[in-house]
């Protein structure tokens, strides 16, 4: 049953090393705190929050699938996923709520394969190189676009 105030934050491969990998781009907090962050920021904005993780293709696509008819946006960080899986962008496309990705790193100042984003043809919104403060920022925008969408 669809919950238009329950948000799906979905993290990619090698996010669960954040804070131990690559600390220079990335940032040195976990992604316990970043998820810890965005639990209280949710709150404040009368959102529930449900965050995962996964390294496996697949399992990301069948929480989409999941999420299809149970929340009102979705957030994803699909990391080196962006650059190769069509098959995430149509499990975002076949959701009908709002979808922002998020990037911790500026995507468009690293190597020229990270330019392209295959989920971004589908998201509403993307947010890059603005480290961890990203995943709060997307959550505060979900929040604006499910006001506006409220009966």
């Amino acid at each position: 049953m669809l919950n238009a105030r329950q948000i799906l934050i979905l993290n990619g491969p090698n996010l669960n090393l954040l804070g131990k990998r690559q600390p220079e781009i990335y940032g040195t907090e976990t992604l316990g705190d970043v998820e810890a962050k965005c639990k209280r920021v949710g709150s404040e904005l009368g959102l529930s929050v449900d965050f995962r993780q996964s390294n496996a293709e697949a399992e990301l696509i069948s929480w989409l699938h999941e999420a299809r008819e149970t929340v009102g946006g979705i957030i994803i960080n699909p990391a080196a996923y962006s650059h190769t899986s069509v098959a995430i962008m149509d499990a975002l496309a076949a959701c009908p709520c709002p979808i922002i990705e998020v990037h911790i790193s500026n995507i468009h100042r690293r190597e020229p394969f990270r330019h392209h984003s295959y989920p971004s043809h589908v998201a509403t919104a993307v947010i890059c190189g603005c480290g961890t403060q990203g995943y709060t920022l997307a959550l505060r925008r979900l929040a604006t676009l499910l006001e506006k969408v409220a009966p």
